[in-house]
Formats: structure tokens, sequence, C-alpha cells
């Protein structure tokens, strides 16, 4: 058992030595044995002194190496594509035991930059340190900082101890939004409830809201007008006010996209999906996404509140929202209760597949705006035969379907076309109004 742990402290001894230190260790052993050949004590305490030093140096380092803490700080730990984030790193010796210089070296994701390298030289006794760098990315997504290596060398370099925090930090990286102008977005409104609003031809308002009592409604609730009038007991419904929401849709799919990278159509639908989020939650607006794969965030609509506690899960999801390779368009979610209120698409060139899909998604919307990227205008493969039959869905086309459309090339600016779709909706009002007029003459 002994003779196993000589054997272990040996190997974890030439481990840790560095090619200097095993340099000091050839020489040493090769004066040794110059020494006895030749008979010269000089070149002997010369050879133990070589020795003497790598062996002094592991013992300190590998036998008390200093018991470190580190803390890592990110602020903002959410920042937009372009904005800087600074990371405050607190290293300590929390039992003082000498360290000689550490050499710390942080892991960071490609994205954010490179790896960031530190040097504390004097590392004795209980010491605390505080660095900080800057990250910065130019691509969306969710990254984790660390973790962070350290290295402990002797002030000659020949011994050095590597060991590694276990401790990560995940920073996330939303896409970036532009501000939208404010457009008129009247009919996207949607009730919900059991007194939620409903045409009738005859009678008050009152009779709308009375309904016949039911087992366990609470007895305040009781409208005595009316149960003395109908001999039956009947109560007032729970008033709810009406309720803004909005969905919106991006289509994520491959083929529906072109370019490669940050300067791709996918990534700036994915930054207009963002700024159209950002926009509506400013406005009060309940907001759920949608995808090509018909999913949807799982608690469906956000409270309206604080435009940052709002927009935040959504902008989340955006950052790590990934094209798929699938042809067919699903939206389960344009039907029953789960439909209504205003529906903004971001559409990419599509497939003449689809135009059922975007009509059943147009009815199910009080409101429904469209932004389709030209995606021409992008760097464009090849496209098979198969996927060249057929109309695709275009904007001209979405316009006959009752979309209020535009569309967005790589150049285009989105506030101007986001005013542009106020425009489009006032004049097809005014074409509707004047039809009007002519049947009724």
């Amino acid at each position: 058992m002994t003779l196993r742990r000589v054997r272990t402290a040996v190997t974890d001894g030439w481990d840790a030595l560095t090619p200097r230190g095993r340099g000091f260790v050839s020489g040493g052993l090769s004066a040794l044995a110059a020494a006895l050949a030749l008979g010269l004590d000089d070149l002997a305490r010369v050879g133990v002194l070589l020795l003497a030093l790598p062996v002094v140096s592991t013992s300190l380092l590998t036998r008390r190496p200093p018991r470190l803490g580190l803390s890592r700080t990110v602020s903002p730990r959410t920042l937009t594509v372009g904005q800087p984030a600074h990371v405050d790193l607190r290293l300590s010796n929390e039992e003082g035991r000498p360290g000689g210089v550490l050499l710390l070296e942080e892991r960071v994701p490609y994205a954010l930059g490179s790896r960031q390298r530190f040097v504390i030289d004097r590392a004795r006794g209980q010491w605390e340190r505080t660095v900080r760098y800057t990250v910065r990315s130019e691509v969306r997504g969710r990254h984790v900082l660390g973790p962070m290596s350290v290295r402990s060398a002797d002030p000659f370099g020949l011994v050095e101890r590597r060991r590694t925090f276990v401790s990560t930090t995940p920073i996330v990286v939303t896409p970036r939004v532009e501000a939208l102008p404010v457009i008129g977005l009247s009919g996207s409104w949607t009730g919900s409830g059991d007194n939620r609003p409903r045409a009738f031809s005859g009678g008050s308002a009152e009779d709308v809201t009375i309904r016949e009592y039911r087992r366990g409604d609470d007895l305040r609730r009781v409208h005595w007008r009316s149960t003395a009038r109908t001999g039956e007991l009947m109560v007032r419904r729970e008033e709810q006010p009406w309720q803004s929401r909005a969905t919106v849709f991006v289509d994520n799919r491959h083929s529906s996209h072109a370019g490669t990278g940050p300067s791709s159509s996918f990534e700036r639908a994915v930054s207009v999906a963002a700024s159209v989020v950002v926009h509506l939650t400013a406005r009060g607006y309940r907001v759920r996404l949608v995808t090509a794969e018909g999913t949807q965030d799982a608690s469906a609509w956000h409270e309206h509140g604080v435009v940052r506690s709002e927009a935040g899960p959504l902008l989340e999801a955006l950052a790590v929202l990934e094209s798929v390779d699938r042809l067919r368009l699903e939206a389960p979610w344009a039907q029953g209760q789960q439909s209504g209120g205003l529906l903004v698409a971001v559409l990419g060139e599509g497939r003449p597949s689809d135009a059922g899909v975007l009509r059943r998604m147009r009815h199910s919307a009080g409101l429904a705006l469209a932004v389709r990227l030209d995606t021409t205008a992008w760097e464009r493969r090849p496209q098979s035969a198969e996927e060249d039959r057929g109309d695709r869905p275009t904007v001209a086309w979405l316009r006959t379907q009752g979309w209020q459309a535009t569309g967005l090339g790589p150049r285009d600016s989105l506030p101007e076309q986001w005013t542009q779709l106020s425009g489009r909706r006032t004049a097809a009002r005014l074409a509707e109004s004047s039809a009007a007029q002519e049947m009724a003459r």
C-alpha cells in the first residue's frame, strides 16, 4: 500500500512538471551521473540543486494547493445582438495557502469573443481579486460562459498544476429589435369569459348580462329586479374587460428562406418578429408566438404588464429559434377558442401548398397583417422542378385574401414598411365603403 502511494506521488509529481522542470530533473540526474563517474564533488552539488528545486516546488503546489473560490457576475444577463455585456470574476484564496503564480483562463464561446486569460502573481495569504472583461455577440442564441481553468505555477516556472471550476453562467443574446411606429390596429380585440361580448338584436344590455342562478353562485350577485320579473332566481354575470390579444407567426422553414449566416432572410425574419413582439407588448397586447410547426408558448397568452417582463420570454424563445426541414405549414392554433384577435405573420417565400393554411389563418383573426420577405433579393440556391410548380403566395395574393400585406427586402426599412400597412388598410376600407355605397344605389 505504501509502495502504491509512492508510485502515485511520483506520477503526479512528474505530470505536474513543466518542460523546464523536466529539463532541470534531466540535467540534475546527468550531473549526478557525471559526478559519480568523474569523482567531482562540485558537479554533484550542482546536480543535487537541480533536482531539489523541482522537488520542493512540486511538494508545495501538489500537497497543499490553495483553496480558491470563484463567483461570476454578468451584467446584463440578457442582451440584444451587438450589445456589450460586462463579466466580473471574483477570485479569492479562502484558507491563505500559498499558490505561487496563478494563470486564469475563462472559456468563452466563439460567438462572444476569444478566451480570456489573466495572471495573478502575488497570491500569498488570504486575498481577493476581481477582474472584468467584456463580451459582445453579433449572433443570437443561448451561450454559456465558463468553466474557468486555473494553472498554479511556481516562481521559477518548473511546476504547473491545472484545476477547473465547475460553475458556468448562461447568457442569452436576443435578436436585434427595431422601434416601430404606432399604427391603427382596431378590430383586434377579443373578449372572454361567460360575458363574452356578443351581438343582440333586441332587449337591453341588462338582459344580456343577466343569467339564471347556478349552484355555487354568490348570493350577493342576485339581481332581484330580474328575479321578480321572471319568477326565477337570476344573477349578474361576472364583468370581464375586453382583452387585446395578438399572435405572431414566424415561418421558420428552411425551404422558405435564402442566404446563410447572420445576413440570411431567416435571421431577418426573426428580427422582424422580435420587433413586432416588443411593439405589441408595449401597447398592452397579450402576445403568443407560433411557428411553422404549429408550436406555441406553453402558457399560450402572456399577461400584459411591464414591457420587459412581458416581452422577455418571447424574445428568449426567438433567441434560440432554429429553421426546420419541413415542407408543410401547421396551424392547429388557428381554430376554436385559440383563434381571434390580431395576427402578424412573418413569411418567407413559401410553397403553393401554403395557400389553404394561410386562408385559414386569415379567417381565424380579426385583423391579419403580413410581412413577406422578398427572398429573391437574398442569395438563392438552385430549386428543384417540384419546388417551381404552381404559384407561390405573394404580397398581391395575400391582399386578395384579406391580408394587409407588405414586402420586405434586405435593404428595406422595417418601420417604413410597417407604416405602409396602415395606409393600405385605410385604402382597403375606402374601397369597401365605396363598393357598399354602389350596391346601396
